[in-house]
């Protein structure tokens, strides 16, 4: 099946990918792009996650993707509005 082949692939390049975003937000030049890279190193592990779970054949990998999607999501906002505004709570 062409899904055995192709998925080592795919979980080498969102490794890499993950690897760059974390080389961005070590390095980023000012806070937006450190939340920027935060914001991909989230989406590329709920990637890596799906792959498994595609691999593995297991749903567990499934429900904790989903568990830190919205951990990321709110962490993505929080700090930006951190960033904007400089208060979390108005």
């Amino acid at each position: 099946m062409i899904i055995t082949q192709v998925l080592p692939l795919a979980l080498g390049a969102f490794a890499l990918a993950l690897l760059l975003a974390a080389w961005r937000l070590l390095i980023g030049p000012g806070m937006p792009d450190r939340i920027l890279a935060l914001d991909t190193l989230y989406i590329n592990s709920l990637a890596l996650l799906v792959l498994a779970g595609l691999q593995y054949g297991t749903t567990l990998y499934f429900e904790v993707a989903l568990v830190i999607s919205m951990l990321g999501f709110v962490g993505t906002v929080v700090l930006s509005k951190f960033l904007s505004h400089g208060d979390i709570a108005e």
